[in-house]
């Protein structure tokens, strides 16, 4: 069966939150230590969503991906974090496991893309791990390219290095 797109609700966000967690398992645990990725669990990842869903619904969007009645993957937009309002900023795509190389991310990519364009955004941006091969190469094959702009971030007690990748819309 193929997958079918929709916007979140908010009876969806702790489904979002457990595969949001199962998928930073699963993708990061290559380069991360399991303790790291041990929490949040994936209840606590799920009040995350609905808490970020609060204060940012009004301006974000959230995208899932349901494959046989069930959430196969999400996508998460909104203003660009550094103010530019010609830029719209790619939250996050997360997949669940088994859904990689499916095409999911992609439709979900497409989707956001699209939908940063019909918000009248010239430019889209995100951040990846820089340690995340697998996403780099996905974005990258979707035509973003690095910036060289670089941050750090925590998960778990880990510092973790993240690049900014954008490309035009």
């Amino acid at each position: 069966m193929t997958v079918s797109l929709r916007p979140a609700t908010a009876a969806d966000l702790m489904a979002v939150g457990a595969l949001h967690q199962r998928s930073r398992v699963a993708t990061y645990s290559s380069f991360l230590p399991a303790e790291a990725l041990a929490d949040p669990t994936p209840e606590a990842m799920g009040r995350y969503w609905t808490e970020r869903m609060t204060w940012e619904g009004a301006d974000h969007r959230m995208t899932v991906a349901e494959r046989d009645g069930r959430i196969a993957g999400f996508s998460y937009l909104g203003p660009d974090d550094e103010g530019d309002p010609a830029t719209g900023l790619l939250n996050a795509i997360h997949l669940e496991p088994a859904e990689r190389g499916r095409g999911t991310g992609r439709a979900l990519m497409v989707d956001a893309l699209d939908a940063m364009r019909a918000r009248g955004w010239s430019r889209a941006v995100l951040w990846v791990l820089r340690d995340n091969a697998t996403a780099r190469r996905f974005y990258e094959r979707g035509g973003w390219t690095a910036t060289g702009e670089q941050r750090d971030d925590v998960i778990g007690t880990v510092l973790v290095p993240q690049l900014r990748y954008a490309r035009s819309l």
